[in-house]
């Protein structure tokens, strides 16, 4: 019986691939990314995570031993009963068609690190709701192939089309540190904020409150499109010189106009600052010029309104809104208070922006009381 090789020797039975075929072997990637609509190191990573997830398929039915055949049946018989496992597999047109579909919805997808890359992250319940949304009847009248929509079950079986044909795969918050042998990093490192880092989890499941990130970017047509014409546009003006006379003349005229508006603008904003001083001094409080011109507005709103009188005051505008919104605040924290425990709300009540709590002490009429607390928690709007 023979050992294995030493390391740097082949098999018994295997050679080394000769340069011609790794250049072919280069090129079938090459031409299979291209159809999966992805980059060679996207579809890299894409076949690697396929076969992660076969190899996980296979140890969980070696597992399950004889509960194989029970599976099949329900398969079989009872499929929209019955939320059904997960099994990876090449992505067929349907899932890619309800993939395309959740992409043109508002999922607020936000940014996440996954293998060192950003991927688009999603809320399971967002992309649930989406499915029982008239705009999916829509999408099933133009596309009768996607999978009829009746119960929980077949809710989420359609959702897990998605990583049966890994276009989208569960994932959960990791630590980018962890299993490195170099200390924690300290507290005043910068990070960015509300931006994860997560890994795949095993186990693909379609919970309300789970994540799944998306590894297909759909059709990367446009996007070449616009790299095309911005190819174009810089070759247009490199080739300034060779341009016709007319264009040339139209193009310096132009710019000179540009140039004309660009001194008008900011001569009326150093006008209206010496129009400030003087009004500042002989009509107080002075008035501004397109007092909206520098704020974070539209550009039709930063000239609207004309002219308006200087307010030397601000900060109180906002106290007092801030005021305002807190007495209307205490006010409906009294009006629950009292419809809650049909007794007429206590003395002290404090609003804030987070939640309503309301405390006391006992009352000269009502010994040994304690009035509850109350306390109102903000949903995840994750």
């Amino acid at each position: 019986m023979q050992g294995p090789p030493p390391p740097g020797q082949m098999p018994p039975g295997m050679r080394m691939p000769t340069p011609e075929e790794i250049a072919a072997m280069k090129r079938q990637i090459e031409i299979d990314a291209e159809k999966a609509g992805m980059t060679v190191p996207q579809f890299i990573e894409h076949i690697k995570a396929q076969q992660m997830a076969r190899m996980q398929a296979q140890q969980q039915a070696a597992q399950q031993g004889g509960h194989q055949h029970q599976h099949d049946h329900q398969h079989q018989g009872g499929g929209q009963g019955q939320p059904q496992p997960i099994v990876p597999g090449p992505p067929n047109p349907v899932a890619i068609a309800l993939a395309t579909f959740l992409r043109s919805q508002p999922l607020k997808p936000r940014t996440v690190i996954l293998n060192g890359e950003r991927k688009d992250m999603f809320r399971v319940k967002r992309a649930l709701r989406a499915l029982q949304s008239p705009a999916y009847e829509k999408a099933r009248k133009k596309n009768p192939a996607l999978p009829e929509i009746t119960d929980r079950a077949s809710l989420e079986n359609t959702f897990k089309l998605l990583p049966m044909s890994m276009l989208a795969l569960r994932v959960n918050k990791s630590d980018p540190h962890e299993g490195h042998d170099h200390a924690p990093p300290s507290k005043k490192a910068k990070r960015v904020k509300g931006l994860w880092t997560v890994k795949i989890e095993p186990q693909q499941e379609a919970q309300d409150d789970m994540y799944y990130v998306w590894l297909w970017e759909g059709s990367q047509f446009m996007r070449k499109v616009y790299a095309a014409l911005a190819l174009l546009v810089i070759f247009a003006i490199v080739c300034y010189p060779l341009w016709p006379l007319k264009m040339r003349e139209g193009v310096y005229y132009l710019s000179w106009g540009f140039l004309c508006f660009l001194g008008l603008f900011f001569a009326m904003a150093i006008f209206r600052v010496i129009l400030f001083c003087i009004t500042y001094f002989v009509l107080k409080p002075g008035f501004w010029l397109f007092p909206n011109l520098w704020e974070d507005v539209s550009v039709i709103e930063s000239f609207k309104p004309v002219w308006a009188w200087h307010d030397p005051n601000p900060q109180k505008k906002k106290k007092k809104s801030k005021s305002s919104s807190a007495a209307a605040g205490s006010a409906s924290a009294q009006a629950t208070f009292s419809a809650t425990t049909g007794q007429p709300a206590p003395a002290t009540a404090t609003t804030t922006a987070t939640g309503v709590s309301i405390a006391t002490g006992p009352q000269p009429h009502q010994r040994g009381y304690t009035a509850p607390r109350v306390e109102e928690i903000g949903t995840d709007e994750e």
